[in-house]
């Protein structure tokens, strides 16, 4: 079985690839089983390594992905820079960017014209501390050409939070509490691509496609830490020619 991965559908430029793999056709046992592509959560790596050198066959990667070791926050980095950072900017031809995801949301830019690729790691912690808005500024192109895609994530049904994220959304922005729907526990419903789109549109991108796919209620598809807590990882992936 070959790797799983989802293709956007997203409207970027010609030559420009991109991919989110999902759980089946790779080398690792339970509970990673079996498209592992995180090295950092248990994983045998050599299953890991396998896993990867899959992905990388069956989408003809020009080059090893840039894995950044993420941590809930804010550093963008770029192929000359190093240590933790939760996006990343290339505009060089035959750079992969990776971010690693399940249940917060990859997001993926691409310019108008494809020179610049930028990818963020979007939970809750990094979206309300603007990740987004970061890896835009990095981009240093006009908000308004930018393509943006949402990756697969935690969906509003299974992702219940409490008032301390509600309002570190709602002290930037009243309208954040569009995204938070009361439950009868007394917490709240968080609508992750909701939030995303808003940042998006306040920082000025207007093309934003993706966030159909909920990985908390999709196990056969995705990992996802909320439902399983020990689990694999999916990546989405971005270059140019």
């Amino acid at each position: 079985m070959p790797p799983a991965v989802l293709r956007p559908q997203w409207g970027a430029p010609a030559g420009v690839h991109a991919a989110c793999t999902l759980r089946t056709g790779g080398a690792s046992g339970a509970p990673w089983d079996t498209l592992n592509m995180g090295g950092h959560v248990g994983d045998d790596p050599a299953a890991v390594a396998e896993n990867r050198r899959r992905v990388g066959v069956s989408l003809a990667l020009p080059a090893e992905p840039r894995w950044l070791e993420q941590v809930h926050g804010t550093r963008v980095a770029d192929a000359a820079t190093a240590g933790p950072a939760d996006a990343a900017v290339t505009r060089e031809p035959g750079h992969v960017l990776a971010i690693l995801v399940a249940d917060c949301m990859p997001v993926l830019f691409a310019s108008a014209d494809g020179g610049v690729l930028g990818a963020a790691h979007a939970g809750w912690r990094g979206l309300a501390a603007g990740v987004l808005e970061a890896t835009l500024a990095a981009m240093r192109v006009p908000a308004a050409s930018v393509h943006a895609w949402l990756g697969p994530a935690i969906g509003p049904g299974a992702f219940e939070v409490g008032d301390e994220v509600r309002a570190a959304f709602m002290q930037r922005d009243a309208g954040a509490g569009q995204a938070f729907t009361a439950n009868a526990r007394g917490r709240w419903q968080c609508d992750l691509a909701l939030l995303a789109r808003q940042r998006l549109a306040a920082a000025g991108v207007q093309r934003v496609t993706g966030a159909a796919l909920c990985t908390a209620s999709n196990p056969q598809q995705c990992f996802s830490f909320r439902r399983d807590g020990r689990t694999g990882r999916m990546a989405a992936l971005l270059w140019r020619d």
